[in-house]
């Protein structure tokens, strides 16, 4: 591949920024990165107080890359301000509660604990609630009750995101990759060649910026950008904040990162900076939809903003209360100083996309992070650039393929398969996926709206 060629990345998270710093590595010589405000992005996937890394995975190829991005992540100094190790504990119900999706937790606790073993990485084990309190006494709850299981790993931790992502758009800027945000960064379209070529992409300034090879690494947006056939489907995931008290912080500091793989539910230890105690779902979501081109597509919000909107469906407030009861009863009755809607790109399998679109033989797609991706924020890039140079095993390129044939089935029958039930490798949980109610998608675009107008002041 021609290294004096023009590539262009549209999108500035965890992908398109960790493959632009390896291609500039690599030798590169221009690359330019473009998205609608400067990284990290406010409402971006990759920003955020907190974000779990871990290895822990019922797919050996994830495990094997987390555990090489947790090494990094544990010993290299540009990490050193924004990681933070701490144990993660998976916990479920063994037989699930009958008004939820099967999550497949017993199924992601075996695989999982098999695969570590494997590695010749420690697990421990927990028999029962009283045993997990025990070990962790920072938790005061009942977590599960009947039918528990679970486990826990210390070799774990959670990355301040926006703090780390903040350090790797700098390594960019040191390695001279070229930034354009706002209105000239904001893709809205793009410009094809009669073969299909990708010759320059369209932004809401109405200019077009033209390059050789074009990166969409576009996230939950990436199909109102481009033709996904099926192959993606963006969902809004319901996260909680709740503010502490300096004691509080500090009475909570040893808590440890733990999920509940039957409803989806999981909290952070305490965010000293802030003051907030973090808790959301790892679930299978809301969809947002319109048409596009006569599709029907699901996609966040596209109008800039300087934080996300305050607001998750009642019902979600709800299943966050009530995991948050299981875990820190005391503190329910407080609620949550703010909320945020997280937008996933989710694929049928959980699997990423890393592969050149069928249709344009130099738009190459990096994206499908499906709620997993940011912990190989330090080793993702070379994975990504490897893909795109065509230099990764076979066995890597069809795992991280672009699908074609989901443009064959309905949308529903792709995202409701036995693999996609289980959330890819099993870790997800709670009720399915549905569309924002009427009412609840007025709520969330207002707001929105409303910060959209707020930030073009600024």
């Amino acid at each position: 591949m021609d290294k004096r060629e023009t590539i262009i990345i549209v999108g500035g998270g965890v992908f398109g920024l960790s493959t632009a710093l390896n291609l500039a590595q690599d030798g590169f010589r221009s690359i330019t990165v473009l998205d609608r405000s400067m990284p990290p992005v406010p409402d971006g996937s990759s920003n955020d107080i907190s974000r779990v890394i871990r290895f822990d995975y019922g797919d050996k190829v994830y495990a094997e890359m987390g555990k090489e991005a947790y090494d990094l992540w544990n010993t290299q100094p540009e990490y050193a301000n924004s990681f933070h190790q701490t144990p993660c504990v998976w916990t479920a119900q063994q037989s699930g509660p009958a008004n939820l999706v099967s999550s497949g937790g017993s199924d992601f606790i075996r695989k999982t604990k098999e695969i570590l073993t494997n590695m010749g990485a420690e697990w421990h084990g927990l028999e029962n609630m009283e045993a997990l309190k025990a070990r962790f006494p920072t938790i005061s709850g009942n977590p599960i009750g009947d039918g528990f299981e679970g486990f826990y790993n210390t070799e774990a931790g959670w990355a301040d995101a926006g703090l780390a992502i903040a350090g790797l758009r700098d390594r960019c800027i040191v390695a001279g990759i070229n930034f354009v945000t706002g209105t000239h960064g904001q893709v809205t379209g793009l410009q094809k060649g009669a073969d299909g070529t990708i010759t320059a992409v369209k932004t809401a300034e109405g200019n077009l910026i033209r390059g050789d090879k074009f990166i969409f690494a576009t996230g939950a947006w990436t199909a109102s950008l481009i033709p996904s056939w099926n192959s993606m489907v963006a969902t809004g995931q319901i996260v909680g904040f709740l503010r502490l008290t300096p004691e509080e912080v500090k009475a909570l500091k040893d808590l440890p990162i733990v999920f509940n793989l039957s409803t989806g539910f999981f909290i952070f230890p305490p965010h000293e900076d802030s003051g907030y105690l973090k808790v959301a779902c790892h679930s299978f979501g809301y969809t947002l939809s319109s048409l596009v081109e006569g599709e029907d597509v699901s996609s966040p919000p596209s109008s800039a903003i300087s934080a996300r909107a305050n607001f998750i469906p009642e019902e979600g407030r709800q299943r966050l209360l009530a995991g948050l009861g299981e875990i820190l009863p005391q503190l329910v009755s407080r609620g949550f100083e703010k909320t945020a809607i997280c937008w996933y790109n989710e694929t049928p399998t959980g699997d990423f996309v890393f592969d050149y679109h069928p249709d344009h033989k130099n738009l190459f797609i990096a994206t499908g992070g499906t709620g997993h991706a940011y912990k190989f924020l330090p080793v993702i890039g070379k994975y990504i650039a490897g893909a795109f140079q065509q230099k990764l095993s076979p066995e890597l390129l069809q795992k991280w393929k672009f699908h074609t044939e989901y443009n064959k089935q309905e949308k529903d029958d792709v995202f409701t398969g036995t693999k996609s039930r289980k959330g890819g490798d099993g870790s997800r949980g709670g009720p399915k996926r549905r569309e924002f109610t009427p009412q609840e998608k007025d709520n969330l675009l207002s707001l929105t709206n409303a910060l959209a107008k707020r930030s073009a002041k600024l």
